[in-house]
């Protein structure tokens, strides 16, 4: 019985490793931003009703707390950072504080 505990908690050891080893499950930046409704106003490298990421991630490029401040427009929405058309806030119902956080390091790196 004792050595059969001893192998059962070394499988689960064994399959802890090999699932942390594995990629991670989230979803890509692109199907993050559609499932948020980020994609409705915003594109990788054209304006739509708000800027590209690639304008966001330049405008942020120096800004060691852009992240933070991204993340805090996002959930708040912001108005008349990019012109007169406001983003409305997007709650943690649309996206999780981790996929935000994926998405936003994504967007950043354009």
């Amino acid at each position: 019985m004792v050595a059969m505990k001893r192998n059962a908690w070394w499988m689960i050891g064994v399959l802890a490793g090999a699932a942390a080893a594995l990629p991670s499950l989230a979803a890509p930046p692109d199907v993050l931003a559609k499932n948020a409704g980020c994609s409705a106003c915003h594109a990788v490298d054209h304006k739509i009703l708000g800027p590209s990421y690639h304008d966001i991630a330049a405008r942020f490029k120096s800004d060691p707390q852009a992240a933070a401040t991204l993340a805090a427009k996002v959930r708040a929405g912001s108005k008349g950072d990019w012109g007169p058309v406001p983003m409305p806030a997007v709650d943690a119902a649309r996206i999780s504080d981790a996929d935000l956080g994926s998405l936003i390091g994504w967007i950043l790196k354009q």
